[in-house]
């Protein structure tokens, strides 16, 4: 097993995967932070199955920490409400907290680490700054292209699943999505942010 993804408990941080519970949302690129939870389970061999929090959770190890894998089972725009809760339980600060969500700015396959930024029209992520009180939480963000025209429904479009060649491409995001939370805590943000931020 690789030293980035171990078994520990006693949570030093938060990894929060943004999705929609239940299997009609299931492969929607909206739930695109739920597929890298699934990449991370898949990896430390650990099921995101005990529910506290209004979330489906796990304890492991990434980076060499102590890590709370949270997937919300609030739907989507109050995700704050689950994020907050396991914060305050563990006074975890918001610079460790890590949002694992989708992104229509950017291609598919794409993502992108920052240590903070504003919601930029992400309801989710709306809802956790609001239940958190700041925008200063790293997070990052798994692309999954913009509508084909203008006047094509947004929510219709990230309620809408992926096929050919976008699943293997999104399957490859959420790994390195995956691998992106384990650098980004043990290494650091500016080294996350290198490694993943590129093509």
């Amino acid at each position: 097993m690789s030293p980035l993804f171990e078994r520990r408990s006693a949570p030093k941080w938060l990894v929060v995967c943004l999705g929609n519970p239940g299997p009609k949302y299931e492969g929607t690129r909206h739930n695109a932070g739920f597929l890298a939870a699934d990449a991370i389970m898949k990896k430390t061999g650990i099921p995101i199955n005990r529910l506290q929090f209004k979330a489906l959770t796990a304890a492991c190890v990434l980076g060499g920490e102590p890590v709370l894998i949270m997937k919300p089972q609030t739907y989507m725009n109050l995700s704050g409400e689950a994020v907050a809760q396991a914060a305050r339980f563990y006074k975890i600060p918001p610079e460790r907290v890590i949002v694992i969500s989708d992104e229509m700015a950017l291609p598919v396959g794409r993502i992108r680490v920052k240590s903070k930024g504003s919601a930029g029209g992400h309801n989710g992520l709306k809802n956790i700054i609001a239940c958190l009180g700041t925008e200063e939480f790293p997070r990052i963000r798994i692309g999954v292209g913009s509508p084909p025209h203008p006047d094509y429904d947004t929510r219709d479009w990230v309620l809408s699943t992926f096929k050919n060649q976008d699943a293997e491409d999104i399957a490859d995001a959420a790994r390195r999505a995956a691998e992106a939370a384990a650098c980004y805590i043990g290494e650091g943000a500016e080294k996350a942010m290198n490694r993943f931020n590129g093509a």
